[in-house]
Parts: C-alpha cells; structure tokens; sequence
C-alpha cells in the first residue's frame, strides 16, 4: 500500500494550479487588474521605471527656515538643516581638495595643447609632422645602414645569437604555456641591446653611455598662436657623454626650406591632444639635472604593447615616437642656445627611436635644425622613418595545425637579419 501524500503538498500544487489556469485563460494583451504578469520583464512591457522628482529648494529673501537643529534629532514638519563645511586644523593629504582651476595662480584664460605618452592622435604621423614643423623622408639614410654591413661591426655568428635571443623571450623566460606581449616584447628588447653592447671592446665610444627609465620629460614651443607641450614619462632612453652627429650637411638643411607642410584641413591640428588651462609657461626639462655626466639623448626606444586597457594603433604610435624624439632634441636645444627661436641651429641635435611590440620594428631619426616653430615658411626639421620591418614570422610554442596539415611548425620561424641589421645600425650611430 502506497504512503499517502502531506495534506500541505496537495494544497499547495492544488492552489499552484488553479493561479496557472486562471492566468491562462486570462492571456491577452496585458494583464488585468489585480493580476500579476508572470514571466515579463520591464523591457517586454514597454514601461520605462518611475523617476523620483527632487524637489526644488526656494529661497526667499530675508524668511529663514525653522530646522531641527536645535533639537538634535529629526522633527517631522522642519526643514533639513544645512551645516558649514568641516575644516581639520592640520593637512590630511587623504581629504584634501583641490580648489577651483580660476583660483589657482598658474590659471591662465588662453589654453596649452599637451602631448602625454597616452595622446592618440587622429592623423597620425602627418598631424605629428605638422606640430614639429618637420619634413619625411621614407627610410633610414643610407649611410646609416651601412654601418651594419661592415664585417667588422657585425658580431661573430650574429644569426645564431639573435635567434637565441628571441627564443629566450618567446620560450625560454617564462614557466607558463605562453609568455605574455608585455613580458617577451621587453625581454626582446633588453636582449638585442645586451647583443649590441657586446661590441664594446672594438667600439670604445659605447662605453660612454647608460641607459635611463621613467625620467620625465618637459618641452615647450609655439605653433602660430597656439602654445603645445609635449610632457611625461617616454620609455627607456639611452643616453651618452657625446651628442650624435647631423645625419645630412648644411646645403640639404637649407633646402628644406621649399618643402611645404601637408595639412588636414578641415581637422584641427590640435584635436585629441589634451587642453590645459592651468600650466607653467616656458618649461623646458630633460628629465636630468644640470650636472648629469650623459646629458645628450642618444636613442628612445618605446614598446607598442597595451597597458591598462590601453594601446596605440600603429599609425598613434609612431606619430608617438615622432613627437617624443622632438621633445627630446628641443629640450637639449633650449639647454644649449636657450628659449629664443633660431631659424637655424648652428649644429643640428639629432635624436633615435626605436618602437617594438616583440616581433615588427619601427625605426626613426629626428634631426632637429630649427626652434623657429611659429610660422609653416623657412628651414623645416627631417624625420627619417623606417615602418612595420618584421624581425621574424612566428613564434609558435606548438605547431598550427589545419585540416590535419601543419601550417606553422612549432619554434621560430622565417628569421629576418636585415631587421636586426637596422637595429644595430642605431646603436653604432656616433661610435662607429
């Protein structure tokens, strides 16, 4: 004989019926009154939710509001007390705010147009080009690149030792499965300098250099009658005891003149950077006190990877490296020859770049001759840009596999020398 069912279970699944035949049958367009609609949400029912109105404070000449301050509790009827702010008689910097922008002495009414390491600019290099009042030239010069074609600057069984080090930061610095674009493209980086520096013993003007990291940089200059700044931390610098010779002689310089600026009209040049209406005028920093013994920027080399949920598009990212080059060598220039604009430097301050994202190479040199930025007419500065040379194919911890075919075998694959060729080519600039 089967147990008989809790008087409580058929209640409830007699009442759970009845409520799902009633509502059944009353299915239409919308539920009745009284009736719950089970199973829709707000968006299906098309009713927006119900804004509290705040109501509006009235303030009436010379009738004070009866609070319950007095009282120290809450009286229903009066009105909310408002008390005066709460100052400390001493200076938490948890607590602290800052006044108003008209309140502070650097507020100034005319705007400065900032360029930080996180600016994207929309047109890219040609919106950087304009701001540096300089002209591009495709490629690396060609002087410059034969120094890594002489047999002895290259490095004995170069090929080998490259390779090396780009298994290193692809497979061999790390525990996990797959090393991170952060990680390797710094490794990367740290081990083709380390390659470079090896060329010491023969090269003894590589021994009066050091590298720098998160120094910041501050430079200042007027572009018609706007004011820019290009400000912040720029990546790993290399410095040197010895400033880098001009890349082209004076004739080439003087005729830059007829070059004439591209525009983007109607963009402004000035959109996306960041507008600042409290700034110090005429700030010009390296990053070093006056007595650093290395006071001459020999190259920047930046990384193209995201960080906090922030990246540069290529096209940015090289505009990047243009404008902190610039930044760089017009520093060094007020340094030398001061803040007055000179149509023609008697020696040209000439800067390096090296961009990267662990596997393509952006090379630049930046050859400042002029500090005269004011107008588009006369001697313009020289931007030699090398774009997107890749380093190697893949880098692949296991094989790709499709359709039962191997398309990308496991290891390093399609190995380009040329790339590192540029790369050291840089690095011996001034030594060689």
């Amino acid at each position: 004989m089967l147990p008989k069912k809790p008087m409580s279970f058929l209640f409830s699944r007699n009442v759970f019926l009845s409520i799902s035949k009633r509502v059944g049958a009353n299915a239409g367009p919308g539920p009745r009154h009284g009736q719950r609609n089970f199973g829709i949400s707000r968006c299906l029912t098309a009713k927006p939710p119900l804004t509290r109105r705040v109501r509006e404070k009235v303030e009436i000449p010379g009738l004070e509001q009866v609070t319950y301050a007095d009282r120290l509790h809450f009286v229903p009827g009066l009105a909310k007390p408002v008390f005066p702010r709460w100052e400390r008689d001493y200076k938490d910097p948890r607590f602290f705010k800052s006044p108003p922008a008209h309140e502070l002495p650097l507020f100034k009414e005319k705007p400065c147009y900032v360029f930080n390491q996180r600016t994207s600019v929309l047109e890219g290099v040609r919106q950087a080009l304009w701001l540096t009042k300089s002209k591009k030239i495709s490629g690396l010069p060609p002087h410059l690149l034969s120094l890594a074609q002489m047999p002895e600057n290259q490095l004995p069984d170069q090929d080998r030792r490259v390779q090396d080090a780009i298994k290193h930061a692809r497979f061999w610095d790390t525990t996990e499965p797959r090393t991170s674009k952060e990680k390797y493209s710094h490794t990367l980086l740290l081990n083709l300098l380390h390659l470079c520096a090896a060329q010491r013993s023969s090269h003894p003007a590589i021994g009066r250099r050091i590298l720098a990291e998160k120094y910041s940089l501050a430079a200042t200059w007027r572009r018609g009658e706007d004011l820019f700044q290009v400000r912040g931390q720029n990546g790993l610098l290399q410095c040197a005891m010895d400033p880098l010779p001009g890349v082209c002689g004076k004739d080439e310089v003087v005729g830059t003149s007829d070059h004439i600026l591209e525009t983007f009209y109607p963009v402004s040049p000035t959109i996306d950077l960041q507008q600042v209406n409290v700034y110090q005028e005429d700030v010009n920093c390296t990053g070093f006190i006056g007595d650093y013994a290395y006071p001459h920027a020999h190259t920047l080399y930046l990384l193209e990877i995201e960080e906090s949920g922030f990246k540069l598009l290529p096209e940015q990212f090289r505009a990047k490296m243009v404008m902190f080059s610039f930044g760089n060598a017009l520093a060094r220039a007020h340094k030398l020859f001061g803040t007055q604009p000179r149509s023609l430097l008697e020696h040209p301050i000439t800067v390096q770049a090296v961009g990267t994202n662990g596997r393509i190479f952006q090379f630049l040199v930046f050859q400042l001759n002029t500090t005269d930025l004011s107008g588009d007419d006369g001697i313009k500065n020289q931007v030699w840009l090398d774009e997107d040379a890749e380093l190697y194919d893949f880098a692949k911890v296991r094989p790709l596999i499709k359709k039962k075919q191997v398309k990308v075998p496991a290891g390093l694959a399609g190995y380009k020398p040329e790339t590192f060729s540029k790369f050291l080519a840089l690095y011996l600039h001034g030594a060689a």
